[in-house]
């Protein structure tokens, strides 16, 4: 007798296990679709989805005896599989993604050709104090050894030439 409450368990029936793997993604593979369909809104997802799950059950097709529901253990994986790609969109989106820099060589060269034009506009001394200071990172001392100068010359021809290129728009502009 049952006491009141008590769930009542009916037994299970286990279903023979299908024989062809042909008819059983006949009759199961439209189900399978549109339940995908409907959780992935994409056709295309869906598809690769229910591919991948009929591939993973045809692997294991040799034993299919020993599933208790393929129909269950299908969709299982497939929705499995969906779980996944979900997580790893997620882990891919968490990624930073450098963003390269596309130079064209031609504006390289435009840039090196009005640098280079800039330079020859002055004077010869303020351009070797300026090329030693500012491109090569030289200090006064060093820069006025090289020149052959005084450090308080090299600061000064260096102030003229900067003032010279602000003048004709240059950099500092």
């Amino acid at each position: 007798m049952q006491a009141e409450g008590e769930i009542v368990q009916l037994p299970t029936e286990r279903a023979a296990p299908p024989k062809d793997f042909r008819m059983f993604f006949e009759d199961e593979h439209g189900r399978l679709f549109k339940t995908l369909y409907f959780v992935t809104g994409n056709r295309t997802d869906a598809a690769d989805l229910m591919q991948e799950a009929f591939a993973k059950l045809w692997e294991r097709w040799d034993t299919i005896d020993r599933i208790d529901d393929p129909t269950a253990y299908l969709f299982k994986v497939a929705l499995n599989g969906n779980r996944m790609r979900l997580r790893a969109a997620r882990r891919a989106a968490k990624r930073p993604v450098p963003l390269g820099i596309v130079r064209d060589p031609f504006d390289e060269v435009d840039i090196r050709e009005d640098v280079l034009r800039m330079l020859r506009d002055l004077a010869p001394r303020q351009r070797a104090a300026l090329v030693l200071l500012d491109l090569y990172g030289y200090g006064s001392e060093e820069a006025a050894r090289i020149m052959g100068i005084r450090p308080s010359t090299v600061r000064a021809l260096a102030t003229q030439g900067r003032a010279v290129l602000r003048r004709e728009g240059g950099p500092d502009a």
